[in-house]
């Protein structure tokens, strides 16, 4: 009894080392959709979507944030024989202040996921073959940030995948994708991480 006790506890050690081996984390970045306050329309800029618009993107490795963006002219409908798109890795800070305000003062989430290091690789791999070469255009109607993030994310399993379309359908703002990781943080019990914004804007609630 004594040596099959010191087996099991031997057993489940080294699972667990095993299984701490073959996961990591990656962190989804929320920056809230706002606008200027009334008092300080003067020393404040408006931002691109204004209450229901905001920004988020993936932080693959420690300070670099892969995320969507729009270049050159904003196209209503996408194109994909000409996009107006690319994909970007940026330090946090400058993640942050995409839209011009400081990173110490907007209002942010972060939302920290478990995940396996095959689901990591495959991540890796999005992210060095979407900077390279953009997979899709960048519009009002078709895919903007929150579809293109949740993209990622149902490509490693966090989420069902979708058609391109469907996508962009489904979450056609980043408030959208931020509830679903929300409800699905806590019932998994993972890491949020949340900064409050400066009082000079208007800024969403959750």
């Amino acid at each position: 009894m004594k040596n099959q006790a010191l087996f099991l506890v031997f057993f489940f050690c080294f699972s667990a080392v095993l299984s701490a081996q073959d996961s990591t984390v990656i962190k989804v970045h929320f920056l809230y959709g706002s606008k200027p306050k009334r008092a300080c329309k003067l020393t404040e800029r408006k931002w691109f979507g204004g209450i229901l618009g905001g920004h988020t993107g993936i932080e693959t490795a420690p300070n670099m944030v892969l995320h969507f963006l729009p270049t050159k002219g904003f196209h209503y409908i996408e194109n994909d024989k000409d996009r107006h798109s690319y994909y970007r890795i940026d330090g946090l800070r400058d993640f942050w202040q995409v839209f011009g305000g400081k990173a110490n003062k907007v209002k942010t989430l972060t939302v920290v996921v478990p995940v396996s290091m095959a689901q990591k690789k495959t991540l890796d791999s999005l992210a060095v073959a979407y900077t390279k070469a953009t997979p899709y255009d960048y519009a009002f109607w078709g895919m903007r940030c929150g579809a293109a993030t949740y993209e990622k994310l149902a490509q490693i399993g966090i989420f069902k995948s979708y058609s391109r379309k469907r996508t962009f359908r489904k979450i056609f703002y980043p408030k959208i994708l931020r509830r679903k990781l929300v409800r699905k943080a806590k019932k998994n019990g993972w890491a949020m991480q949340r900064q409050a914004g400066d009082d000079c804007r208007r800024w969403e609630r959750h």
